[in-house]
């Protein structure tokens, strides 16, 4: 959930699952509790946030780079959600990373529900910090929740089923407004390039803001 609240309203809040499994997670949530309590003192200690994990949803590769990234900048583990499932205990605090689709960040509103969702990255095509406005409105994002918008790879090949056929007609559609603009914006350069030729943007630096904004939680 976006606010604040202990574990067990999480747990209670939860979706029923069956006996064994429901028995299998309470016996395992007091390790994993007291685990990640262990690994926020000693991170504390050192200086450190509090904050439990990075938690991410990835398509084709790009948002786990930028997790693995955050990961080695800030000392957190991370996990994708599926992982996460098992690792991180309901009501952690983490940072969530998802890739954008039709202009809202996939498995958002899912970490929301389990986990203490203190940041939002969002990962796509357009650049770094921008269209953040739209995004934040289209995934439902609470306005006191920061939100960052990195810009990823593209390989339309990489994709899979429909999202692979709704990129590709977006590609075509977009793509041949843009070519056709005379007086494109440098963004809606970089744009046309990558959905004409593919491209490689992952990069330590456009963490910049979040890194900014989680060493000021210390």
């Amino acid at each position: 959930m976006w606010e604040k609240k202990n574990a067990g309203s999480y747990a209670r809040g939860a979706v029923p699952r069956r006996s064994a499994d429901h028995k299998a997670d309470r016996a395992l949530r007091p390790f994993f509790e007291r685990k990640a309590t262990m690994e926020a003192i000693v991170y504390t200690a050192k200086g450190g946030s509090t904050m439990d994990a990075i938690i991410y949803t990835t398509n084709t590769g790009s948002t786990g780079q930028y997790a693995k990234l955050l990961a080695q900048e800030t000392g957190l583990p991370a996990y994708s959600l599926a992982e996460a499932k098992k690792r991180v205990f309901a009501g952690a605090e983490v940072v969530y990373l998802g890739w954008i689709m039709a202009g809202s960040v996939k498995g958002c509103a899912g970490a929301a529900k389990r986990y203490q969702v203190c940041a939002v990255c969002g990962v796509g095509m357009g650049q770094t910090g921008t269209q953040t406005d739209s995004v934040r409105k289209k995934s439902e994002i609470p306005a006191n929740i920061p939100l960052f918008t990195l810009q990823g790879n593209f390989n339309v090949k990489k994709l899979h089923g429909i999202y692979r056929f709704m990129m590709e007609i977006m590609v075509k559609t977009v793509g041949k407004g843009l070519a056709a603009k005379k007086d494109r914006t440098p963004e809606e350069d970089d744009m046309l390039d990558m959905m004409l030729h593919g491209g490689e943007r992952v990069k330590t630096e456009n963490l910049s803001a979040i890194l900014d904004w989680y060493r000021a939680q210390q």
